[in-house]
């Protein structure tokens, strides 16, 4: 393996300046046991450049290369092109500004690459409370994401830019590879178009990362409104069709019919009924061509 190669870490971030802070003091620290260099990429989503102050700081006293640059329109797929137009080198790493990788995060990533002689390596992003939530978003497994034994192909579901490190061969003649149609969701089908288009990706369950999961979060006004709006985003996936509709419709009342028994359980399964019916009804209410949230992203 050359130790010529270079990788960009790409980081979009969008009004979280402490959360930031704390990734990019966690990406300098990464090891790279020599195998390759990196520099660090961050686009601030919000024209009035709230991450600014914070990348200049990190970037006085940073050993990296690092390029700031802003993309005013709230879009992360738009935030995401222009990290790519921004990235240098043979690879590409995006972690997302709420979260912080491992020691070992990164040099795993290319290290699995270059083993399995892939296009794309994607890893876990395991949740991190920095203080006790309450036992019903524990139990309800709110911010717990799935994860695959090392080495799965995987599909273009599994596909997400949370964590993972790309070969910018991908990018090649591509003025938008993420389509500023999709709100979110903009991975999914970036990953479609490249399996379909031959492009092999896999799964390395030891290159984690971990999303920090604050006390707002804990609050179940904010779990609904993000599944609320990810049920809306989701009448854009590659396979949505009448099908989708007709299961929506029958999933409404069925919830609904639930929710009362739901309380004789506890907290966390009302949550997990609520969370389902939440999703069918954003759906439904996108079919019709109502926004129910009107915002670009989902913070509070």
């Amino acid at each position: 393996m050359s130790a010529t190669e270079h990788i960009s870490v790409c980081v979009c971030t969008f009004r979280r300046p402490d959360l930031l802070k704390y990734l990019l003091q966690e990406v300098e620290r990464q090891e790279t046991d020599g195998l390759f260099t990196f520099s660090v990429v961050v686009v601030d989503n919000d024209g009035a450049e709230s991450a600014k102050a914070v990348v200049q700081e990190f970037a006085h006293q940073s050993r990296r290369a690092v390029v700031y640059s802003v993309e005013p329109t709230q879009n992360i797929a738009m935030a995401r092109n222009m990290a790519v137009t921004n990235a240098v080198g043979q690879y590409i790493a995006f972690i997302d500004d709420d979260e912080f990788p491992s020691p070992r995060w990164l040099v795993t990533l290319f290290r699995t690459c270059k083993e399995y002689g892939v296009d794309g390596v994607l890893g876990p992003v395991h949740p991190h409370f920095d203080q006790t939530p309450p036992e019903w978003v524990v139990k309800g497994k709110f911010y717990d994401r799935s994860t695959y034994p090392t080495g799965l192909v995987i599909d273009w579901r599994k596909g997400r830019t949370g964590n993972v490190l790309l070969s910018t061969t991908l990018f090649s003649g591509q003025e938008k590879p993420f389509s500023p149609a999709h709100r979110t969701g903009e991975d999914q089908e970036f990953f479609g178009r490249m399996i379909e288009a031959g492009h092999v990706f896999i799964w390395c369950d030891e290159a984690a990362a971990y999303e920090v999961v604050p006390p707002l979060r804990w609050k179940r006004r904010f779990i609904l409104k993000r599944t609320l709006f990810r049920g809306a985003l989701s009448r854009l996936d590659r396979d949505f069709g009448v099908w989708h509709v007709i299961k929506s419709l029958v999933a409404v009342p069925a919830y609904t019919a639930v929710l009362p028994l739901s309380f004789l359980i506890g907290q966390h399964k009302v949550m997990v009924y609520l969370e389902k019916l939440f999703y069918h009804v954003g759906r439904l209410l996108a079919v019709i061509r109502i926004d129910p949230l009107r915002v670009p992203y989902v913070t509070e």
